[in-house]
């Protein structure tokens, strides 16, 4: 006899929504590897978990790629750790390092690793009387990925990124215990206008896109049930405010679709049992993922969430940021506001976040701080972009 700890955890943690909407016949969307649209660093998710088209730092490779080609030229590396149902075990976690090139004012590349830790499972058979302990293994799951941006004109650039996505949650005991792998391809967009006068203020507008994690379907069993990984669409817009030469605050909106098939009831002998994602492959998905909701239209509507954030970056060295997230009660319901602060000293800048639930269902980064560290690799002096308006170091 065996148990399951933190599967157990993670198991509540990915379809207890499921269940919970199910049973008022809604149709929340899933997928495979739902750890991808984790913000990995603590600046986005400071405002509210989005990014597309805010300022470039180093994890645009999460949000935007194409923003990289905008950054200041030179090599930085970025470190973050998102802890994970904190509050019930302290080995559950996200972590993520990322490293950005810039050699020339046309062209950057980016590299991100991001492993996702399920923790320790503990294995115990009971012979006779007596537990005997069988091991401990540690599912994850990982992706590596590399991008190439470059800028069409002054003010445009396009990004195509590739991601190897491993996941594996299977344990030596298994029949097959080989991991699910597939891979993704990311194609983003980013206009960086430059700044203007009005009413005597400096303003500046971005915009951004990116459609992300393109892909086939995950197979963890011969015969079995193939999973979509999360492809998305993201599209956003910044305004920012450059109030004088130390201090910038930044408007920033964004919404996300999921491009992955909406679920379709299933029946048996009759009697419905559930919703299950139709079995087509993963160009068809996308395709049909606009057009597909059982409730036409207004449930399309349903299926794009939102957030807002907002930045302010003051005196060189401080920013401060908050933001919202918004889904629908019937497509996850998650909701939250966040909270963040970035500080900037001669060979890093820091950022953290927090984050508070405002939905009843309960979010497994509620009340949890995060961390994402960044070190430019070359003698610098921060300041503030006039250009970009963003928290840099030149």
């Amino acid at each position: 006899m065996s148990y399951y700890r933190n599967f157990f955890l993670i198991f509540i943690l990915f379809q207890i929504k499921i269940s919970l909407y199910s049973q008022n016949n809604s149709r929340v969307i899933t997928t495979g590897v739902p750890f991808l649209l984790i913000s990995p660093d603590a600046r986005s998710a400071g405002m509210g978990e989005l990014g597309v088209a805010t300022s470039p730092d180093v994890f645009s490779q999460q949000w935007n790629p194409s923003k990289y080609v905008f950054a200041d030229e030179g090599k930085k590396i970025g470190l973050s750790y998102t802890p994970y149902l904190s509050k019930l075990v302290n080995d559950i976690f996200l972590a993520n390092i990322t490293y950005s090139l810039k050699k020339n004012d046309r062209s950057a590349w980016g590299f991100s690793l991001k492993y996702f830790s399920l923790g320790d499972i503990q294995f115990n058979d009971l012979v006779g009387n007596t537990i005997v302990q069988q091991g401990i293994e540690r599912p994850n799951e990982l992706t590596l990925d590399a991008s190439f941006g470059l800028k069409l004109n002054q003010s445009f650039s396009m990004a195509v990124a590739a991601r190897y996505i491993r996941s594996d949650l299977k344990l030596s005991s298994d029949a097959d215990p080989t991991p699910a792998n597939s891979i993704g391809i990311d194609i983003s967009g980013f206009y960086n206008g430059k700044s203007f006068k009005f009413k005597k203020k400096n303003i500046r507008f971005r915009h951004g896109f990116n459609i992300s994690n393109i892909g086939p379907r995950l197979k963890y069993d011969e015969g079995g049930q193939k999973n979509f990984i999360p492809t998305n669409i993201k599209v956003g817009s910044s305004l920012d405010l450059i109030m004088d030469e130390s201090s910038v605050l930044s408007f920033n909106l964004e919404f996300n679709k999921l491009l992955v098939p909406s679920p379709i009831a299933t029946y048996k002998d009759g009697v419905f049992i559930g919703y299950q994602q139709p079995d087509v492959s993963f160009i068809k998905g996308i395709f049909e993922s606009f057009t597909d909701a059982p409730g036409g239209f207004s449930e399309e509507l349903k299926e794009i969430t939102w957030a807002f954030g907002l930045e302010y970056v003051f005196q060189k060295s401080l920013a401060l940021r908050t933001g919202y997230f918004n889904e629908s009660l019937d497509k996850g319901s998650r909701r939250f506001l966040t909270l963040g602060a970035g500080f900037g000293i001669d060979f890093a800048n820091i950022d953290i976040s927090y984050l508070f639930s405002t939905s009843k269902i309960r979010n497994p980064l509620e009340n949890t701080l995060r961390f994402s560290i960044t070190f430019p690799l070359r003698e610098q002096n921060t300041e503030i972009d006039q250009d970009n308006g963003e928290f840099t170091n030149n």
